[in-house]
């Protein structure tokens, strides 16, 4: 038995035969030419072609995985626009004077490297997706055909990795999971692997290889790890797991427009957290009654430069619209600490995580905070938003808030442009300072989010992310959960709800306790949506 080890991408397991997928690469030549326009215009024919070839795919795809998830052909589309992609090519055939095919490999391969060459996993994820346009445009005008499996029984697919369109083109029916020798999990494959809901494992390496096209494995998502021809032990105990995962899933597939209320009539909303709107296909797929978390800060760091208030714009309407009028918080920018971006050129700093960010860098860099509130302002006519700001440890700093946002109202209205006047706002309770005073914090605000992550990082003065602390670090300590039953009460006595949103929402060993201690909210990963309502279904509180 063989164990190859990876990061797991999707939490499940199967049991299969794998099969490498097999591609008919095309094989491009390099040849002169002696009529570069005649080739420039081949370029664009084909340009035309794989257009309308990644319109079809979309609307296979908003078939099969939703809006969100098909959006990358979409983005294809533009890519086969983008100038410095199209000026690249034209640029090799002019002054090389050879074939399109080889213009469009080589700036392919070019492009490809750039994006691998950047720290950023977003931007390495982009490498796939300039390959597969290439890809495309090279098969069209070598007149190749599509290289896809054709999958005769239930599989695993193997491969170094796989591009959007290869993905969403598989007879998913006959596909039991993915394993990839490369891949990022910030790739739009992975995204749609997620939201195909097959278990799949990226970066597993060389040991991956096509000498294993045919070999019975195991690919046990929840540990990332692939068995190559198990002994009967690890068959046998693997086969328990998967038939236990399987009868849990089914069980809590019945919860399914269920409501979330406990056995005594206490009715508590189960949200979700996302952190792009790709993952709204998830939230509604698990039945989460809104979104309790929409992390913005995904726009600053995907991108090279300040994200524009139209992209934001598109990106919180998207949302908006797709959860059709169910609640959704979106939290305005939380850079700095462990989400650095390149571009706001932030100081090092000793102790980031009690240092510049979040709302810090909004009061003192208003400009940008100002572009992310007309966004959502204007986003808002278009579902229900509700505005959260992180960071909070003093009144004045919610005062200072309500008046930049009564000049973005205002610079709106001028320019008549339209949107949401009366927006519900609320603040993540996540610092000592914000539990203490959240008597007169619930006076100015609608609503309290708790996040438990940074709470219990500064009520503990323990770094979360320093590995040799983790013997001290305990999440359930009396005095975080002190801390949230106070802001709780405080939140309550002023008639404002209050939610959690950090990860200890998801912790069904203290769903009750949240409850008794009046929590009106829980917001976890949509994965966790049905498991907190089956909590929270068990729970007698009159008791």
């Amino acid at each position: 038995m063989i164990v190859l080890e990876g990061k797991s991408v999707f939490n499940d397991i199967c049991i299969g035969n794998i099969s490498f997928y097999k591609r008919n690469e095309s094989i491009i030549k390099r040849y002169k030419v002696e009529d570069t326009k005649a080739e420039i215009n081949r370029f664009h024919e084909a340009k035309e072609e794989g257009k309308k070839q990644l319109q079809a795919l979309y609307e296979k795809a908003l078939e099969n995985v939703g809006e969100a998830n098909a959006a990358i052909f979409e983005i294809h589309q533009m890519m086969l626009e983008d100038l410095d992609y199209c000026e690249s090519i034209e640029n090799i055939i002019t002054t090389q004077g050879v074939n399109t095919e080889y213009a469009v490999g080589t700036t392919a391969d070019n492009f490809s490297a750039m994006f691998m060459a950047m720290d950023d996993a977003y931007m390495q994820g982009r490498a796939a997706d300039v390959k597969d346009v290439s890809e495309r445009l090279i098969k069209i005008l070598t007149n190749a055909q599509e290289g896809l499996n054709t999958l005769v029984d239930d599989v695993i697919i193997a491969a170094d990795d796989l591009v959007p369109s290869e993905t969403v083109q598989l007879d998913k029916d006959k596909v039991l999971g993915f394993i990839m020798q490369q891949g990022s999990a910030n790739s739009h494959t992975a995204i749609l692997a997620r939201s195909m809901g097959i278990p799949a494992i990226i970066g597993l390496g060389n040991e991956l290889n096509e000498s294993l096209d045919g070999t019975f494995a195991i690919v046990d998502g929840f540990e990332g790890k692939v068995y190559i021809d198990p002994d009967e032990a690890t068959l046998t105990s693997m086969k328990k797991r998967q038939k236990e995962a399987l009868e849990r899933k089914e069980l809590l597939q019945q919860l399914k427009d269920k409501e979330d209320i406990t056995l005594d009539g206490t009715k508590i909303n189960i949200y979700a957290n996302i952190g792009n709107p790709s993952d709204v296909g998830n939230v509604l797929k698990n039945d989460a009654n809104g979104i309790g978390l929409f992390r913005s800060e995904f726009l600053y760091l995907e991108n090279s430069d300040f994200p524009t208030e139209e992209q934001q714009f598109i990106a919180y309407k998207t949302v908006a619209e797709n959860m059709a009028g169910k609640k959704v918080i979106i939290r305005t920018l939380d850079i700095g600490a462990d989400k650095q971006v390149d571009y706001f050129n932030l100081d090092k700093e000793e102790n980031p995580a009690l240092g510049y960010r979040a709302i810090r860098i909004c009061l003192t860099k208003k400009e940008i905070f100002k572009t992310q509130l007309r966004a959502l302002f204007r986003a808002a006519v278009f579902g229900n938003i509700s505005i959260m700001f992180p960071m909070i440890i003093a009144v004045e700093e919610v005062l200072e808030i309500k008046e930049i946002m009564k000049e973005v109202q205002e610079e709106l209205r001028e320019e008549k442009i339209p949107f949401k006047e009366n927006i519900e706002i609320g603040i993540m309770i996540e610092t000592p300072a914000s539990v203490m005073i959240s008597d007169e914090l619930a006076k100015e605000v609608d609503f309290f989010s708790v996040g438990t992550n940074d709470l219990t990082q500064y009520t503990l003065a323990i770094d979360r992310q320093n590995q040799k602390l983790d013997r001290f670090y305990n999440a359930h300590h009396k005095a975080v959960l002190r801390m949230i039953k106070l802001a709780a009460d405080n939140a309550h006595a002023h008639g404002k709800w209050i939610g959690i949103c950090g990860e200890l929402g998801a912790d069904t060993s203290l769903t009750e306790e949240f409850l008794r201690m009046g929590i009106d909210e829980l917001s976890v990963s949509p994965s966790m949506v049905l498991e907190v309502r089956k909590r929270v279904r068990e729970i007698d509180l009159s008791k």
